[in-house]
């Protein structure tokens, strides 16, 4: 029950902060786009200098960093081989890894970084309207932040 509360205060913090809905999604899907790479061991890293590079928010794009979990990254990393391999024209194969360690997966680097590319953007399309969605709809419950939001939208940036 506490990792439950933690995790509602946690999105709670995200979904309130003082930022343009459109920046936080942003980041929110840069981040989503990088936990579908193969470079793992250093998404996290990737995500603050994207932030960083990228001007957008920071903790969210670390948080989408970390949306593919150790639970859906072998199944991505197979639909992202076999994506790769069609869009390269190739015959679908097997894809048989020892272990998720670059040495493992560099015999199919081409396959791999296509098709996570591809799956990491389509993927990243689909954050960015959800956690805008989210985070407008969240800050319609309270009066301050929804006048807030809906003075960002007009103007299209943060206010100061």
């Amino acid at each position: 029950m506490l990792i439950t509360e933690k995790w509602k205060k946690n999105l709670k913090t995200i979904l309130s902060l003082d930022s343009h809905p459109g920046h936080i999604a942003a980041g929110f899907a840069v981040g989503v786009f990088i936990s579908f790479t193969p470079f793992f061991g250093i998404h996290t890293p990737l995500a603050i200098a994207a932030a960083f590079l990228l001007r957008i928010n920071k903790l969210t794009c670390i948080t989408g960093a970390w949306v593919n979990t150790p639970l859906t990254v072998v199944p991505a990393l197979g639909l992202s081989y076999k994506l790769g391999r069609l869009v390269q024209g190739l015959p679908p194969q097997h894809f048989r890894i020892g272990g998720l360690e670059w040495r493992h997966l560099e015999g199919h680097a081409t396959s791999l970084l296509i098709g996570s590319s591809l799956l990491g953007f389509a993927a990243a399309l689909v954050a960015y309207a959800a956690c805008y969605w989210l985070v407008v709809r969240f800050r319609r419950r309270d009066e301050t932040l929804a006048t807030i939001t809906e003075e960002m939208e007009e103007v299209g940036e943060e206010l100061e």
